[in-house]
């Protein structure tokens, strides 16, 4: 699949006209580091897959050492690569 489809096939899901099926499901879950459930029911409560690493936690500290315009180029950057990451394990794209 490539990455035209990828973002219609999330966009078919964000605007109701396609549900997805229980393999996308769990790939969607896996990328919000959510559960199923929290997805399908309406009050259920939002328990983490995983626990935030330690070692990224300690990097994150040192951002308070750049200006202002760094740690907005590496928001930037951050997010990009999320967004690519998280449509690619959404479609399953390797």
């Amino acid at each position: 699949m490539d990455q035209g489809s990828d973002a219609r096939q999330v966009s078919r899901y964000e605007n109701n006209r396609v549900a997805p099926g229980l393999d996308a499901l769990i790939r969607i879950a896996q990328v919000f580091n959510t559960t199923v459930d929290y997805l399908l029911i309406d009050d259920a409560q939002r328990r983490p897959l995983t626990a935030p690493s330690s070692h990224l936690d300690a990097r994150l500290a040192d951002l308070d050492q750049l200006t202002d315009d760094e740690r907005a180029t590496i928001t930037n950057l951050i997010d990009a690569l999320v967004t690519k990451a998280k449509l690619r394990l959404i479609t399953g794209a390797g």
